[in-house]
C-alpha cells in the first residue's frame, strides 16, 4: 500500500475545499482567516497558501483589501465548463477504455462503490467522489496535457454536481448513467461509452441551465 505523505499547505487545502464544496462558508461574506487559522490550529501562512491554490482551482476569489471570497454559482460559467467537458471528455473516457488495465477497471469499480455509498451516508463528499469517479475512467488514456485539463474542468464541476442532485430522484438517475457508462467502459466499448458519456454531461448541462433559469424568474 502506497503511503501519501500530505503537507500541512495540502492538508489545510483538503479541509477548506471541503467545506466550500458542501456550502459550510457563505458566498458574500469574506473568509475570517484568522478565526479560520485559530480553529484548525494553524498559522495564518499555510492557510494563506492553501486559499491561493483554491483561488486557482476556480472555488474562491481575491478582492483587495476585502479577502477571499467563495466564487458564487453563475450560468455563465456552467455553460462554459460543462460545453468544454462535453468536447474532449467523452471521447478521452472512449480511448481509455481500450487501455484499460485490470487494475484500472478495479480502480474503476471501487471509485463508482465509494461514490455510491457517499450519495447514501455523506453528501458533502458526492463532488469530490463524482469526480474520482470520472477520473478514474480517463486517466488509463495515459495522456498527461488531457488528463489535466479534465481534471480541472471536473474540480471547477464539483459544487454544481451538489446543485444538480437538490430535485428528487437525480440520485437515481445519475446512479443508473454511471453504471451504464462503468460496463461499457470496462468492455472497451468505446464508442458506446463515449456516446452515453456524452449525454451524461449533456443532460446535467440542460437540468443545471433549467435550475438557473427558475431561480431567477422565481
Amino acid at each position: 500500500m502506497a503511503i501519501v505523505v500530505q503537507t500541512l499547505s495540502e492538508q489545510i487545502f483538503s479541509l477548506v475545499r471541503d467545506r466550500i464544496i458542501s456550502g459550510k462558508f457563505p458566498v458574500d461574506v469574506a473568509i475570517r482567516q484568522d478565526a479560520l487559522a485559530a480553529e484548525l490550529g494553524v498559522s495564518k501562512i499555510p492557510l494563506r497558501e492553501a486559499l491561493a491554490r483554491l483561488e486557482q482551482d476556480g472555488l474562491l476569489l481575491s478582492q483587495a483589501n476585502r479577502g477571499f471570497f467563495v466564487r458564487p454559482l453563475n450560468a455563465d460559467e456552467v455553460d462554459e465548463v460543462y460545453a468544454l467537458r462535453l468536447k474532449i471528455e467523452p471521447e478521452a473516457v472512449g480511448l481509455a477504455s481500450k487501455m484499460a488495465t485490470d487494475a484500472d477497471r478495479k480502480a474503476a469499480r471501487d471509485a463508482l462503490d465509494a461514490l455510491d455509498q457517499a450519495a447514501i451516508t455523506d453528501k458533502t463528499q458526492v463532488g469530490r467522489l463524482n469526480r474520482a469517479f470520472h477520473m478514474s475512467l480517463v486517466r488509463p488514456l495515459h495522456k498527461q496535457v488531457t488528463i489535466q485539463i479534465i481534471e480541472r474542468l471536473n474540480i471547477i464541476s464539483e459544487r454544481y454536481v451538489g446543485k444538480h442532485l437538490e430535485p428528487a430522484g437525480r440520485d437515481d438517475r445519475a446512479h443508473n448513467e454511471h453504471s451504464t457508462m462503468l460496463a461499457l467502459w470496462a468492455a472497451g466499448k468505446g464508442d458506446e461509452v463515449a456516446a452515453v458519456m456524452h449525454d451524461h454531461i449533456a443532460s446535467t448541462l440542460e437540468d443545471l441551465r433549467k435550475q438557473f433559469e427558475s431561480e431567477k424568474a422565481g
